[in-house]
């Protein structure tokens, strides 16, 4: 195996790696327990969104409305709890809701033919206002007691958003790398034209991977969601920033065709670490964006000059 070709996501694991060889030394409680598993289980759902924030793009397109999409899924979610609806049926409510969004952002792009960073512009908006008129501001409150931590009880609902995250992510990354739909993902990113010459239907892969985006951003607002005792219709706001972020981090090229969801979990787990780690290192917890945006310039400065390599 050459270690080239995953030099990016080494890059990135060795920057973690010194993130918390910095907090072994100067702010050890930052290991507690409690602490490690507050860390986790809060991004947690976002490894699931950028599992389909990877396959997107590594398909050449972008979507910035996940934000809303998490927002619209979150608030389904706890209606259909509250209708008094079992978690399975919830849960598959809400990644059929997520699907639906995903699939008319996927027609858009891939029927249509307009751009995606348009597209998702315009659904972002258009999501989030409806959600705004429908709700006015009015949390989902009033929940029955199965639905938090899936019923299960805080401890070991975390383990359950946990092992759910873990469980998606290795799905993902077991069929990118394995499944004949995978490689066509990778195929059409790296060469649309190429890709239809060899018998592979890139209209059809775009629609698939934003329907795909779409449930996996209804999985994470589920994941979110049962963590509170109400829904909040604002959930999701600036999630898409978070999640290109660490996806592009982890080595993600957004030129397409190039990455893989174990760069993207290397990229959410550096990102969402700095927050608490600024809080334990005793700095102004405001410093986290101007980090994440140094960390963000050097990895697409870092693309950039790969792309000039070859």
């Amino acid at each position: 195996m050459r270690l080239g070709r995953y030099r990016r996501e080494l890059s990135v694991l060795v920057a973690f790696a010194a993130l918390m060889a910095v907090l072994a030394v100067v702010a050890p409680r930052f290991f507690r327990a409690g602490q490690l598993m507050a860390v986790a289980v809060r991004n947690a759902p976002v490894v699931v969104a950028a599992v389909g924030m990877t396959m997107v793009i590594v398909c050449r397109h972008i979507d910035i409305s996940i934000g809303s999409q998490f927002a619209v899924c979150g608030v389904a979610a706890g209606l259909m709890a509250k209708a008094g609806l079992p978690i399975p049926m919830v849960a598959a409510g809400t990644l059929a809701v997520g699907a639906a969004l995903g699939a008319a952002n996927g027609w858009l792009v891939a029927v249509v033919g307009l751009p995606s960073i348009v597209v998702t512009l315009a659904t972002m908006v258009i999501w989030r206002e409806a959600l705004r008129y429908g709700r006015q501001g009015a949390f989902v409150s009033d929940l029955p007691e199965g639905f938090q931590w899936f019923g299960a009880g805080q401890s070991a609902g975390q383990w359950l958003i946990l092992a759910s995250a873990m469980l998606l992510f290795g799905a993902f990354s077991w069929g990118l790398r394995n499944l004949s739909a995978g490689r066509a993902i990778y195929a059409t990113g790296s060469d649309p034209e190429a890709a239809r010459l060899a018998g592979v239907r890139p209209a059809r892969v775009v629609f698939g991977v934003f329907v795909a985006m779409g449930m996996l951003t209804g999985m994470a607002a589920l994941l979110s969601a049962v963590r509170f005792v109400d829904v909040d219709p604002n959930a999701g706001t600036g999630l898409e920033l978070q999640v290109i972020a660490a996806v592009v981090v982890g080595g993600v090229a957004i030129s397409g065709g190039r990455g893989s969801p174990v760069g993207s979990l290397i990229g959410v787990a550096l990102l969402g670490s700095i927050g608490p780690a600024l809080v334990f290192l005793g700095t102004e917890p405001q410093w986290e964006k101007a980090v994440q945006g140094l960390i963000i310039l050097l990895a697409v400065a870092t693309d950039a000059l790969d792309r000039g390599d070859r």
